[in-house]
């Protein structure tokens, strides 16, 4: 009997042995390392500069382009935060997930707008703000591809219901995220070891779950409410088994930065009660019925690299006049949204909305074919780029072009002649001419005996100008040239 109990305590004793042999070895695989700011950079030094750099993720939910607009929950968030600060918003894709917090760090970005747990670890590395929504982690594994045949005993019996059912297998998830330290401590809390295959921080959780219902891997894990979203286009998901309690989702700051920190609090303690931000988090994470729909389109990044149906025919007409075409794109975005039967107040017709005597002088006989108004309006691009011969800088002259096609040349060569007046560079777009074409919209501008072709309304090629930019800005971010 004594034998007997001595063989016991030692098997005790190796078994907890192996049990925190196992725990250390897994929390080796993923050391924590604590991220320091390496510059100084707060909310005066940002608002001198005007421009709230925010650093995000190119996903489903987080930031995307869809039929040629730029969408998604941060990015919807970002715009609203960046107008309540009165700041330009700049977008900074990090490709790679595992870098954000360093990239934070290192000054690339001001803010990091993306649906981060908040957990000790990164706690150490970055000051979280107030939370924005709370989730759980569940289970993303795949049922049977017979599934919707099954009985429903035998599909049971093929799922997982439990976290415990996990020891022993193996789980995908992305390295440095909050779902391997979850792993951890549930392997802990179960008293058994969950292996886990590391997959690349390059990989956003909506393309590692796209991977499990391609059967490309067995499990991962993954915040409820984005695993729900995914569930809705891919029913042969399975996403009902919880692996945590409630946790915290929020955006962070460097822990230098207080201000910014205070700021963004106070916004989001005030923009979570009002109806906009419910519709924001509803359009993002519940309706699945849109999400279906965006993600069957052909004009959806995540997808495809195509801005719109019209893609071949811009980019052959683009070329011709050597610009970018994704910047004629997004012209033609701002112009007609793609539509090529859109029509404007002023009788402006199809794509590039030409107007009658404009398409006559270009042999446009159907301004609402595509074809026609494509080549018709970036033959006029061209034409009126041969008209600003004397600016040198290729950006600048662009802005000049744009802001023509808009309101007309002769109101842009007024604009430059009050630049002049009054000692502005005339050649320069930005801060100079701009701001003239908006002053022409007043009856002491627009009276000036300078001034030839009176009254514009001046915040409309001002806004073109720089919404077009803008919109090319995203563009850039997700479709190659």
């Amino acid at each position: 009997m004594k034998s007997f109990y001595l063989l016991f305590k030692t098997y005790y004793v190796l078994f907890f042995l192996g049990l925190f042999l196992m725990s250390c070895q897994q929390t080796q695989e993923e050391p924590t390392t604590t991220e320091t700011p390496k510059i100084k950079r707060d909310l005066a030094a940002i608002k001198k500069d005007g421009t709230l750099k925010a650093l995000t993720v190119y996903s489903g939910t987080s930031y995307f382009l869809y039929k040629g607009q730029a969408m998604g929950y941060e990015f919807e968030m970002l715009e609203r935060f960046a107008e309540h600060l009165d700041l330009e918003l700049e977008i900074i894709v990090v490709k790679d997930l595992d870098e954000l917090m360093s990239k934070l760090n290192n000054g690339e970005g001001d803010i990091l707008a993306h649906g981060l747990t908040i957990t000790s670890n990164r706690k150490a590395s970055v000051a979280f703000t107030n939370y924005l929504y709370l989730t759980k982690q569940v289970l993303v594994q795949k049922k049977p591809d017979n599934w919707r045949r099954m009985h429903w005993k035998k599909l049971e019996n093929a799922l997982v219901h439990d976290a415990i059912e996990l020891l022993q297998d193996t789980v995908s998830i992305r390295k440095g995220s909050s779902y391997s330290e979850r792993i951890a401590n549930l392997s802990d809390e179960l008293g058994g070891s969950i292996a886990v295959e590391y997959l690349s921080g390059e990989l956003a959780t909506d393309e590692i779950i796209k991977q499990v219902a391609e059967g490309n891997i067995k499990y991962t894990i993954a915040d409820n409410n984005i695993a729900k979203i995914m569930a809705s286009y891919y029913p042969i998901l399975d996403v009902e088994v919880p692996v945590s309690f409630s946790q915290r989702i929020a955006w962070a700051t460097r822990k230098n930065s207080p201000e910014l920190l205070k700021a963004t609090n106070q916004w989001l303690d005030s923009f979570k009660g009002k109806l906009d931000y419910n519709v924001i988090y509803n359009k993002y994470f519940n309706n699945t019925r849109d999400f279906r729909r965006r993600t069957k389109s052909e004009f959806y990044s995540l997808n495809n690299d195509e801005i719109s149906p019209y893609d071949d025919l811009i980019q052959k007409h683009a070329e011709r006049i050597n610009w970018d075409w994704r910047l004629v794109a997004s012209l033609i975005y701002q112009e007609s949204r793609f539509d090529p039967n859109n029509s404007s107040w002023a009788n402006a017709q199809g794509l590039m909305q030409l107007m009658p005597k404009t398409a006559e002088e270009l042999g446009v006989v159907d301004r609402n074919d595509p074809k026609q108004s494509v080549r018709g309006g970036t033959t006029y691009l061209k034409k009126i780029w041969n008209d600003f011969e004397n600016i040198t800088d290729s950006i600048q002259r662009t802005k000049f072009t744009m802001a023509s096609y808009n309101c007309g040349l002769y109101h842009v060569r007024d604009a430059q002649k009050l630049a002049i007046e009054r000692g502005l560079d005339a050649t320069v777009w930005d801060d100079n001419v701009e701001e003239m074409i908006v002053a022409l919209s007043l009856p002491k501008n627009y009276n000036n005996p300078l001034i030839k072709y009176g009254y514009v309304r001046g915040m409309e090629p001002y806004n073109y100008v720089n919404q077009i930019f803008e919109r090319y800005a995203h563009y850039t971010q997700f479709i190659a040239k």
